[in-house]
């Protein structure tokens, strides 16, 4: 575990770079929700980034998620899966405020099913896969209407937009298209007659290139190692 004054640190210099691209871009800090992805990190990680006044925080799978909301259930804190979620894990996420990772039509019937049987209200992201990578996960980009449809029409979840993981980059610019086109996607749909409030977030952007999402409209950033430090080999990039 880092200590708490490094990760106190590391979120004073990250909401510092995240400001200095809001204002490159012509927005407001508030504007964009940082997130801090806790994910193989302990609850005691999650606090001491909470006493530095972290509130938001993702988790990839949902039970490390759960036991975490329960070990930090006297915080108030807003909890986001960002993992990919299996279809027979639907039941439990509905617990996660949000859940960005919605990503077919039977797992979005899923979760409505599960949230409207217990009265949640999830928000949702619908991740669309652009690079068609065979390790990520994601609508293609040819079914993402079909899936926004169906997200439009749900009893119970709450759709906010769009999210995406891009190929890992080997300097921050090379994500910079796979931005832009989530965006230029987005825009499409509200051009269409979506909505444009459903499609208010894109959450996009991670520890080496959350600056250039931001100058590329995210709403959303998901930033894990350059807050809590680096994850040991193997384990998913944030």
């Amino acid at each position: 575990m880092p200590p708490a004054a490094d990760i106190a640190d590391n979120l004073a210099a990250v909401r510092r770079r995240l400001s200095a691209a809001a204002q490159r871009s012509g927005r407001k800090d508030s504007d964009i929700t940082l997130i801090a992805v806790s994910k193989t990190f302990g609850a005691d990680d999650v606090r001491a980034a909470a006493a530095a006044g972290q509130v938001h925080f993702g988790e990839n799978r949902v039970q490390e998620g759960l036991d975490k909301i329960d070990a930090l259930k006297d915080l108030s804190l807003t909890w986001h899966l960002i993992g990919h979620l299996q279809s027979n894990k639907a039941k439990k996420a509905v617990a996660f405020r949000w859940i960005q990772s919605i990503d077919s039509r039977d797992l979005l019937r899923k979760v409505d099913a599960a949230a409207s049987e217990v009265g949640a209200r999830p928000q949702i992201l619908l991740q669309i896969d652009l690079a068609n990578e065979a390790t990520k996960f994601g609508a293609d980009e040819v079914l993402a209407a079909d899936l926004l449809k169906a997200a439009l029409d749900a009893r119970a979840v709450q759709l906010r937009g769009l999210m995406i993981v891009p190929p890992i980059p080997e300097h921050p610019e090379a994500s910079r298209p796979w931005f832009k086109r989530l965006r230029d996607l987005r825009d499409s749909f509200v051009a269409a007659g979506t909505p444009a409030a459903k499609l208010a977030d894109l959450s996009m952007g991670m520890s080496d290139d959350f600056e250039v999402a931001v100058e590329e409209g995210a709403t959303i950033v998901r930033v894990g190692s350059a807050i809590f430090g680096r994850r040991p080999a193997g384990l998913v990039h944030t």
